[in-house]
């Protein structure tokens, strides 16, 4: 089969689809392998190693053009849209629920889509772990970054110093985000708190975290008293492959001390602060009525080396799998095959059909 692998345009994206490993894994097997000419370079992977794992170095039109299989890691931009086709199949992050105009540039291709959010297995979603697990790090990182007076912030050191209490760190939702955030925090020295909606998984966070962090269980009554006295507030709020529920209101933030740090780690599926917004490294906070939000939209983009490699490792298996045949692995696969989220012009995934029930759905 012949696989693409573009070099990602969006904005601050220096990560790619596959590593030079990945491509020698794939080449061993006789696929062809066409990655766009300094597609990894961001990532510090050169040409060299590429054409070295056996992959044939060409233009971003060919790259799209003549695969097959097309792997990325962000999903197709409005400059992209050009490329899709009835005959691509495009294995990438999607977050269609929010955003429309991709969802309908994919169903008028036809393109074939296979959202790595969406792969489940069981409870467990296994190419959106290690990149959960590099942005809830790095969202700890950023609440002690953002709280520095240089940063604008409140000047208050997250971990606090003896004689000075810590910042009250409070994170919404105790997935894979959530929990890596709450354990760097922790490392750190903040005062946690964990809220977290689904019983069983409270359990596991109280065991876990010990005397080290409050868990505690997420309902409207507990957010409220919460988030009072929060210097930082989380959101790792996760449905997958459907638009976030706003577990934060606008009327919300009134009950906030002056100055708070929201940091929306599930901006790319909308965000679960009514108030949040995508941005950017390039321009990371924006406030709203006195309270400081934080919604980059790509974060694991910020240490692309790293990401990369964690991506790769995740999906190489189901690269392999679809390079034998993009049907017949489907078919073969129930936890892949959840990952399809359109296919011949209709969507095929319930979350993206509930938040468009204006286009065809399957």
């Amino acid at each position: 089969m012949r696989i693409g692998v573009p070099k990602e345009i969006k904005p601050q994206e220096q990560r790619v689809g596959m590593t030079p490993d990945g491509v020698f894994a794939l080449t061993q097997k006789g696929h062809d392998v066409l990655v766009e000419k300094g597609a990894g370079e961001g990532a510090g992977f050169s040409n060299e190693e590429y054409e070295k794992a056996g992959a044939q170095l060409v233009t971003q039109d060919d790259a799209w053009g003549k695969a097959e299989l097309l792997v990325k890691v962000k999903e197709p931009i409005e400059a992209e849209y050009k490329y899709l086709r009835e005959d691509l199949a495009v294995f990438t992050y999607l977050h269609l629920a929010a955003d429309k105009p991709l969802t309908e540039a994919l169903l008028n291709s036809k393109t074939l889509s296979i959202a790595y959010e969406t792969v489940r297995d069981g409870r467990l979603l296994p190419l959106l772990l290690p990149m959960s697990e590099v942005a809830g790090r790095l969202a700890a990182g950023a609440a002690a970054q953002y709280l520095l007076g240089t940063e604008g912030g409140p000047g208050v050191l997250l971990g606090g110093t003896p004689g000075v209490a810590p910042a009250r760190v409070v994170v919404i939702g105790g997935g894979n985000v959530g929990t890596q955030a709450a354990q760097i925090s922790v490392g750190l020295g903040a005062e946690v708190t964990i809220l977290e909606g689904y019983g069983p998984r409270v359990r596991q966070l109280s065991d876990q975290f010990g005397s080290s962090a409050r868990v505690l269980t997420s309902n409207p009554a507990n957010i409220r008293r919460e988030i009072e006295n929060a210097d930082v507030i989380i959101g790792s709020v996760l449905v997958p492959g459907a638009k976030a529920p706003h577990v934060i209101s606008r009327e919300d933030l009134k009950h906030m001390k002056e100055n708070t740090l929201l940091i929306d780690v599930a901006i790319d599926q909308g965000g679960c602060f009514e108030t949040s917004r995508p941005t950017t490294y390039a321009d990371p906070i924006f406030e709203v009525d006195g309270i400081r939000h934080y919604c980059v939209a790509n974060m694991p983009g910020a240490v692309p080396r790293s990401s990369t490699i964690a991506l790769t490792d995740a999906t190489l298996p189901y690269v392999l799998r679809l390079a034998e045949g993009v049907r017949e692995a489907l078919e073969a696969d129930p936890t892949l095959q959840l990952g399809v989220n359109t296919d011949g012009g209709k969507i095929t995934f319930a979350g993206v059909a509930e938040a468009f029930p204006e286009l065809p759905a399957a």
